[in-house]
Formats: C-alpha cells, sequence, structure tokens
C-alpha cells in the first residue's frame, strides 16, 4: 500500500482513537503504518501540520449543516448547531483538545459565512450573530472537553466523597447541583445552552424595538 496524506491521517485518527491525544506520536504512528518515522515528513512537515489535517478530517461531515429554512425557527437550529458540534467533538477521544489545538480549516470560515447569513435572515445583525455563534461553539467546546477529561480522570470511578459534609459545607452549591443535575449530562448541557439562546433572543428583541 503506498504511503499517502490521506492513510496516514486515517491511521492517525484511529491511533488517537486508542491511545488518546498524548499517546499519539509520530514514532507509534510510523509503526502502525509498518514505516520508519522520517518516512511521514514526505507527507506532513511536522506533527502540527498533521493534528490540523486529523481535525480538518474529523469536521470534515460537519461541514454540510442544514441551512436556516425558516428564520423563526432560529433557536432550533442553533440547538441543532451545537448538538452537532457536540456529537462531532465526542466521535473521537480528546475530540475536543485536538480541535482546540490547531488551525481551523479553511471550509470552516464557509460554514461560518452561511450561519452568519443565516441569522442575519433572522434579524440579527452581523455583529450579534457572530457573538452567538461563537459563544455557542465556545461552551460547546468547552462542555466537551470537561466531559471528556472527566471519563479519563483516575479517580473517575473512586469513592463519592462524604455528600452530607459537603452539604453543609456549601448548601447553595449543592440546590444549584440539584437544579441542574449531572454537571456532564444532558440536563445540564441544554441548561447552558438554553441560557446563551435566551440572551440572543433578548437581544433580538431589543434591536427589534431600537
Amino acid at each position: 500500500m503506498a504511503l499517502e496524506k490521506g492513510i496516514i491521517v486515517a491511521a492517525a485518527l484511529r491511533l488517537l482513537q486508542d491511545k488518546g491525544l498524548d499517546g499519539l506520536t509520530l514514532r507509534r504512528l510510523a509503526g502502525e503504518l509498518g514505516v520508519q518515522a522520517p518516512a511521514l515528513y514526505w507527507h506532513v512537515k511536522n506533527k502540527q501540520e498533521l493534528l490540523d489535517a486529523m481535525a480538518a478530517a474529523m469536521t470534515a461531515a460537519h461541514m454540510t449543516r442544514p441551512a436556516l429554512a425558516d428564520p423563526a425557527a432560529w433557536r432550533e437550529w442553533m440547538r441543532d448547531y451545537a448538538h452537532r458540534d457536540r456529537a462531532m467533538l465526542n466521535s473521537y477521544r480528546d475530540g475536543a483538545r485536538l480541535v482546540a489545538g490547531t488551525r481551523p480549516s479553511p471550509l470552516l470560515f464557509e460554514v461560518v459565512e452561511r450561519s452568519v447569513a443565516s441569522l442575519e435572515s433572522a434579524g440579527f445583525t452581523a455583529g450579534d450573530a457572530v457573538r452567538g455563534l461563537f459563544a455557542v461553539s465556545s461552551y460547546v467546546a468547552g462542555f466537551v472537553l470537561e466531559e471528556q477529561a472527566d471519563r479519563m480522570r483516575p479517580d473517575a470511578d473512586g469513592a463519592m466523597p462524604d455528600l452530607a459534609a459537603f452539604q453543609e459545607a456549601h448548601p447553595r452549591l449543592m440546590a444549584g447541583l440539584a437544579e441542574v443535575g449531572d454537571p456532564q449530562g444532558e440536563r445540564s448541557f441544554e441548561g447552558g445552552l438554553r441560557l446563551i439562546l435566551d440572551g440572543m433572543e433578548a437581544r433580538l428583541r431589543q434591536e427589534t424595538f431600537e
């Protein structure tokens, strides 16, 4: 099998899934491909270029997200946007860390351009559309980063702290957590996303009546 960039990237993504980002080395990747590490440099200049290509491949399917057909349904569209982002980042082990540390694919700017235009059709200014998209993307990336880190922590299955003592020391925090649920769970994700979308909606009303 002839070595080419697409084959290298596919193997690197498989290795990422198996070993995680910290375990992904060019030497280990070369071993997976049955070549010496210097052979990889004919196709990728360095590890950063490899990581950029991996992130581009991981997000490629995400570039065809549906356009906003009904401007009045922008909240549902943004919610779907967030859920697609979360699913994409969770499709690979350490997916959030990989994307956060790489350059955006040129195709991503085309997606953002279309998304800004969609939100403008719903009444947002270009600036507020960009702010909203960035806020949602940053929220999703941060949420998934914690989600994935939590799974890999050595004490993830360890003993729970003394909840009675914790409740006594931090009653307001416990009251909030009771409302939020699992901090990395679906209800928590939806609640944070709703706050962002509520803020966007309030901003849209303000712009409408100015």
